[in-house]
């Protein structure tokens, strides 16, 4: 196993001390290894470090401006961060380059949600289903935002009423 795919494990199994070590040593020995920028990204954002995540997302796409994890996972960031309508540019344009990116319609659904985009973004669940059924994330969100938006339909016959 190679110290990329250590990392990796690392990080999946909530090692992060010992992941980021390990993906700094990849970075020393080539700092434009862009699966070692995305990856070491997403540990930090793991650690609720988001705009160090930010930095290394930006560094990846400054290599590659076309890769879908960073634009996915700087969005994912800049939600996390509150800031939804960037992360719905990157979105955008990760969907621009695979128009069946179910990630990136979930995740789109999701900013679209927190701006309160209810119908919108169930659009966009529904697409993500589409193309992935058994997308988790996208099942969950689908179902709190049909569930939501029956909530505001029910407030708004009520304030009708009175």
């Amino acid at each position: 196993m190679n110290l990329l795919e250590q990392a990796f494990d690392l990080s999946e199994n909530e090692e992060y001390a010992e992941a980021l070590q390990c993906y700094d040593k990849v970075l020393s020995e080539d700092p434009k290894n862009v699966r070692a920028l995305i990856d070491k990204g997403v540990t930090l954002q793991n650690l609720g470090r988001f705009k160090q995540s930010l930095t290394l997302y930006d560094k990846a796409l400054k290599i590659n401006p076309k890769n879908l994890d960073a634009l996915i996972n700087k969005g994912a960031a800049l939600h996390s961060l509150g800031k939804f309508n960037e992360a719905i540019i990157l979105y955008d344009k990760a969907l621009d380059l695979d128009k069946k990116c179910a990630i990136a319609l979930a995740y789109k659904g999701l900013s679209l949600g927190e701006l309160d985009e209810i119908q919108e973004a169930l659009k966009y669940f529904k697409k993500a289903l589409e193309i992935d059924l058994d997308y988790d994330l996208a099942n969950l969100s689908k179902k709190m935002a049909q569930d939501l938006l029956k909530s505001k339909i029910k407030e708004l016959r009520h304030s009708k009423i009175q």
